[in-house]
């Protein structure tokens, strides 16, 4: 890494901070978020629910156990310590070793911004620095600029949009023509990040004969997802977001769940979606939604959305199962959320909320077995509480 490579983050309103650029000499332009926690930040960057996104590390050290071998895999062939995978391909299937993969898609996040970058990281299963796994994919760093003062103005202003740039050697950024490009970003929520992000043909994770099947509705979902059912003893049929429900029952589902995602929940190529799940709640089929999952369950019922001014993106969110009492930590990673006002007027009721600020964190149908959830049970990194909403998930598979 050379240290005399300069960077440099751009906000949509002049704001700029100058630091030490790594990973890519690049230019990009996203939605600039953050997230909280303190640990787990491969899995975080390989969520992709990032995709698009300039993620900040609100932690000062980042990088400090590198990143772990992408060739190392499960018994499903699933990356073990990524949300996602460098590429897309079937369960049995050979695939390029991440070294010489032309093009891989490990990571989601379209830059990144720490307080200080580890640069000499230790861990035995550590297979490359943050650094190189950042230059191998063409994603632009900047480290050394104050962070906490960034976090700060998302608290008070909300989260924005902006330029990261990271220069070559002895290069010097163009701020003034950096600023008028930062003030012309156009609104990321208007891509459809699902639709790249979303596979493009049906996997088929199978497991022995006689166990439920759930087609997993593909908004971009994270790995875990994944895992959390086939560790159920769960086959899982893997399709492409925009799958009509005559497609999805082709597969004779015991259930159906849908996944997390990018992007607004609100984007209009999402009908065909919201159009698929209105007609699995008729059919009374098994459903479970998570986070984006979640948000497009609720539209298709007829709630409403709105976009928070900071969103929840930490691993310690408190819920409420409002029927038991409990309380659960869970990890959250999204910037939209239901409306409980306009949950009166579905069929929906309200089944989690958050404890700190009352958001809608899942509801259940009235009549049909479908419930969603806005934090994520699939752990990695993250507490252990919410597992049991698989649980009850799988349970309704074998009824």
């Amino acid at each position: 890494m050379t240290e005399d490579r300069k960077a440099i983050l751009i906000l949509n309103d002049g704001t700029y901070f100058e630091g030490k650029g790594f990973g890519a000499v690049k230019k990009v332009e996203g939605e600039v978020v953050f997230n909280s926690t303190m640990v787990g930040y491969s899995g975080i960057m390989t969520d992709p629910t990032y995709y698009g996104q300039i993620l900040l590390m609100t932690y000062p050290l980042i990088g400090n156990i590198g990143v772990a071998d992408p060739n190392s895999r499960d018994a499903w062939n699933i990356p073990q310590y990524f949300e996602s995978d460098y590429d897309l391909h079937a369960p049995n299937q050979q695939i390029t070793p991440y070294e010489t993969h032309p093009n891989p898609r490990l990571f989601k996040n379209t830059g990144l911004i720490v307080f200080e970058l580890c640069k000499q990281p230790s861990h035995w299963k550590m297979k490359m620095t943050l650094d190189e796994a950042l230059k191998k994919e063409g994603i632009p760093g900047i480290e050394r600029i104050d962070t906490r003062e960034l976090m700060k103005k998302f608290r008070d202003d909300g989260e924005t949009t902006g330029i990261l740039q990271v220069l070559d050697d002895n290069q010097e950024p163009d701020i003034d023509q950096l600023q008028k490009e930062a003030s012309k970003i156009p609104n990321p929520n208007k891509k459809n990040f699902v639709k790249d992000i979303s596979v493009k043909e049906p996997i088929v994770y199978k497991q022995k004969n006689g166990a439920p099947k759930t087609v997993l509705i593909d908004l971009g979902s994270k790995m875990n997802i994944i895992r959390s059912l086939l560790n159920r003893n769960v086959t899982v049929v893997r399709v492409p977001f925009n799958y009509s429900i005559d497609q999805i029952l082709d597969y004779k589902p015991d259930g159906v769940l849908i996944s997390n995602g990018p992007g607004d929940p609100n984007h209009a190529d999402l009908k065909a979606t919201i159009a698929t799940i209105q007609a699995i709640v008729e059919k009374d089929i098994p459903l479970l939604g998570i986070c984006l999952g979640n948000q497009v369950f609720s539209l298709a019922m007829g709630a409403e959305l709105y976009r928070m001014k900071c969103g929840h993106r930490s691993p310690n969110q408190t819920a409420m199962d409002l029927e038991t009492k409990r309380c659960y930590a869970t990890i959250q990673n999204h910037g939209f959320a239901v409306d409980k006002d306009s949950l009166d007027k579905t069929d929906l009721q309200l089944w989690f909320q958050n404890v700190n600020d009352n958001t809608v964190e899942g509801v259940k149908h009235k009549t049909a077995r479908a419930v969603s959830v806005e934090f994520h049970p699939e752990l990695q990194p993250a507490p252990i509480d919410a597992k049991f909403v698989f649980d009850q998930f799988v349970e309704l598979l074998k009824l």
